[in-house]
């Protein structure tokens, strides 16, 4: 099931934050993968919220911060979060949003809320599996996989 908490004004952000930072450098130092100063901010800034957030817009807050940065550093820094599990890319927003569970290797599905813009990832695994079985029942191998639901979060219904 979806975080509750993302839909939820009590929500602690900074605490999000603070969780996917420790767990991505628990994971690169597993990996033997290195967690640069550059890679930790585009993380954090992907996590600041539950919103997706555009490669540009990260552009622009990494250059408001530091000065120059290019659009190639962004797509490098995104490119091996998502490697490592640490983010997903939602296909139908051109965004990424953070992964609160990059330990387990899953595809993702989200629900989007079209008011807030809040993402919450789905974590179901009988959803998961029933999507595989429809693939192999039609004799589909997937290789790749985007659910994303979109609608009304339960406080925007409000």
């Amino acid at each position: 099931m979806p975080e509750k908490a993302y839909f939820t004004a009590k929500h602690d952000h900074g605490r999000c934050i603070d969780d996917a930072v420790r767990a991505a450098a628990r994971l690169c130092q597993q990996s033997g993968e290195r967690l640069t100063p550059l890679r930790r901010r585009v993380l954090e800034l992907v996590w600041e919220s539950h919103r997706p957030v555009g490669a540009y817009e990260l552009l622009q807050r990494l250059q408001e911060e530091k000065g120059k940065a290019a659009p190639p550093t962004i797509y490098r820094a995104l490119t091996f979060l998502q490697e490592q599990g640490l983010v997903h890319r939602i296909e139908s927003l051109n965004a990424y949003v953070g992964c609160d569970h990059p330990e387990d290797s899953h595809r993702a599905h989200f629900l989007i809320c079209h008011d807030c813009g809040e993402a919450a990832e789905i974590r179901d695994r009988d959803f998961a599996k029933a999507l595989g079985r429809v693939g192999r029942r039609a004799g589909f191998m997937v290789d790749r996989e985007t659910v994303e639901l979109q609608g009304l979060c339960p406080r925007c219904q409000n």
